[in-house]
């Protein structure tokens, strides 16, 4: 491990925070120190009140914050002296930890101070750093871990034995400490938790991080737990991936975005011996808030694994349980037997934590086995971080979740126009989104871990199962389509009407859609609360001259939902359509197109714009609105439907 610290960069940062700000980043960097949101850094200092008077100040991290990304802000302010005297007392519950840390800030408009505070404000030093390292905690969650710890180390950290994180952590920490001399420590080890590093320079603070880890690295190759993994593949249909997320998301009572992770560590890990090695724990009990306790392991008969899970879930609360309210006892994560790995979260986002969580656990696991056995902690002390009161309290007074969260949304059209409104009004709204187009642009534009853009020719079978097969991957399978691709030929009359028009019409306006229904139709059958949304047009009920191109395609394209109306019913499938007319601000609409339809009409462009019953315009947004309504609760009870959206049509009225 090697330091990133920069001394012209450093120059920058001149007072304590921001000197805080920089090495807190530095430490979030390296995703083997800490993982989403891990660790906690502070810095001592001073700071003058209200009414001129030097307080001693602890700036800690603060909760929500992320040390790779942490701003000045993030750091919760905290008076020194009553965290100290906090230290002092015999007993405190947690929620009143939590209670009198707040009223010890100095500016009540800052982030909750980190359940550690504490710890940080009785180490005697004005920097500290506290990260979950892979390398430290992978071997103290051996056999022998802590007298491994010491091999490694001697006399230059102090190793205290693991005790829940918050009050407790801090008082045993307090007690150990008062006879002993911090001038000789480099460090600290927490057993199965992390490290500490301190000292009154940043940088030094800093690299005594890296130095500690790096011998523990160095101590994992030279014993021989060092990794190697081979190049493989996965063998699994994702017909298969969507049932099982269907099954989980009907185990959590809601939709769940499921990830496949088939990567050459995670098809190694579940190729080893998974249910000895899988099921002792996590790496740090901090992870068992993302991860549960274990993982699902999952075979064939996925079913029966996973109602076997769930009850072996039930037992594990009632043999550990007090007066705590039952977690949902559905897996957050599964190990398919050698084919990989599944992450579930309410959305991409917590999904995706739960992965690295589970990419960084299975390489300490396989290093661990090396040294001499992988031994989480017991059942028991899992439960008491699961169960925590501070997390109990975040569950009942758990936030709403977004409208469209842990749907999957594939839109095709996605990179302009309509369907970029209608990708990213879903997305907003909490659903994942996968949007296509034959535009590359499209890959740039949606580049999230919750929304992905694929290049995608829809005339061509071939690339609409690649990129459902991509879209299964990604997300765990398909609730909402939104078939929205088109173009709009050229003004012809039918005497002048070319055959290249026609067809070009017909296969993107008609078969291109037909073509996403058939091999999108199998996932939507598995998916949560599934529906179709057809983008068709005016021109369907109200054609226009010159249009025969277009108009024809749209109206085959409205009977083909109709259809699939009648044959997805049965499975639940609702299929609506909505017909949007003039809506100027799209691609189709090209100053030349717009000028000669309004011609066609005898009308000024203006004019044309607003040729409607309420003399408005309408823009993709408005159509985006209507698609979510199509999508979401008020159609839920609708199929075979047709909407305009075109500020009402004399023709069509």
């Amino acid at each position: 491990m090697k330091s990133l610290w920069d001394n012209k960069e450093a120059q920058n940062y001149k007072t304590d925070l921001d000197l805080r700000v920089y090495t807190s980043r530095l430490l979030g960097r390296d995703s083997s120190l800490v993982l989403h949101g891990g660790g906690n850094t502070s810095v001592k200092s001073t700071a003058t009140n209200l009414f001129g008077e030097v307080e001693e100040i602890l700036y800690v991290k603060g909760s929500g914050w992320d040390l790779a990304t942490i701003e000045a802000e993030g750091f919760a302010p905290v008076k020194m002296e009553m965290l100290l005297k906090m230290a002092e007392l015999k007993e405190l519950s947690d929620t009143d930890m939590v209670k009198y840390q707040r009223l010890s800030m100095t500016n009540p408009s800052a982030p909750n101070p980190s359940v550690e505070a504490i710890l940080h404000a009785i180490i005697p030093f004005k920097f500290v750093d506290h990260t979950h390292t892979d390398a430290v905690v992978t071997i103290t969650n051996t056999e022998g871990g802590e007298d491994k710890i010491r091999e490694i180390y001697g006399d230059s950290v102090l190793v205290i034995p693991y005790i829940m994180p918050g009050f407790v952590l801090a008082k045993l920490v307090y007690e150990m400490t008062k006879e002993v001399d911090w001038s000789k420590l480099e460090g600290m080890v927490l057993m199965n938790h992390g490290l500490f590093t301190f000292s009154n320079e940043a940088k030094e603070s800093y690299e005594k991080t890296i130095e500690l880890v790096d011998m523990a690295e160095k101590y994992l190759k030279d014993n021989g737990a060092q990794l190697h993994v081979e190049k493989s593949s996965a063998n699994i249909e994702t017909l298969t991936l969507a049932k099982i997320r269907k099954e989980v998301s009907s185990l959590k009572g809601k939709a769940t975005i499921s990830i496949f992770n088939d990567s050459d560590l995670a098809l190694h890990f579940s190729k080893q011996n998974i249910d000895k090695i899988a099921t002792q724990g996590p790496l740090t009990p901090d992870h068992v808030i993302r991860t549960k306790r274990i993982p699902s392991i999952l075979g064939d008969d996925f079913k029966s694994d996973l109602a076997n899970y769930v009850k072996a879930y039930r037992d594990y609360f009632e043999a550990n349980k007090t007066d705590e309210t039952m977690l949902n006892p559905a897996p957050n994560y599964a190990i398919l037997r050698g084919r990989g790995a599944l992450s579930f979260g309410e959305n991409a986002k917590d999904a995706n934590i739960i992965k690295d969580i589970n990419e960084h656990t299975y390489e300490a696991i396989l290093r661990a086995e090396k040294l001499g056995g992988y031994r989480a902690l017991s059942p028991a002390k899992i439960f008491e971080v699961g169960y925590w009161s501070l997390e109990q309290a975040k569950l009942k007074s758990g936030a709403k979740a977004s409208e469209f969260s842990g749907k999957i949304a594939l839109v095709t059209g996605g990179a302009s126009g309509i369907g970029l409104a209608i990708a990213k009004m879903l997305n907003a709204r909490g659903a994942a989104v996968v949007a296509l187009d034959i535009n590359p642009d499209v890959e740039r534009i949606f580049n999230r871990a919750d929304a992905i853009g694929i290049r995608c020719d829809l005339t061509c079978s071939d690339d609409i199962q690649s990129a459902i097969s991509k879209t299964v991957k990604s997300f765990g399978g398909i609730d909402i389509v939104v078939s929205n691709a088109g173009i709009f030929t050229p003004s012809q009359n039918l005497d002048e009407l070319s055959d290249e028009n026609w067809q070009r019409s017909m296969d993107i306006n008609l078969t291109s859609h037909q073509k996403l229904l058939k091999y999108s139709a199998p996932f939507l059958k598995l998916g949560v609360e599934p529906c179709i949304v057809m983008v068709a047009s005016k021109n369907f009920p109200a054609p226009g001259k010159g249009a025969a191109a277009y108009s024809v395609a749209k109206a085959g394209q409205t009977q083909l939902a109709r259809i699939a109306a009648l044959e997805l019913g049965e499975f639940g499938v609702r299929v609506n359509t909505l017909h949007p007319h003039a809506v100027f601000d799209t691609a189709i609409w090209s100053d030349e197109v717009l000028a000669n339809r309004a011609k066609a009409y005898k009308m000024s462009v203006e004019e044309y714009k607003t040729n409607n019953v309420l003399k408005t315009e309408i823009c993709s947004n408005d159509v985006a609105e209507l698609v979510c309504a199509m999508a979401g609760k008020p159609f839920a009870k609708t199929t075979g439907a047709q909407v305009a959206i075109d500020g009402g049509s004399d023709r069509i009225i």
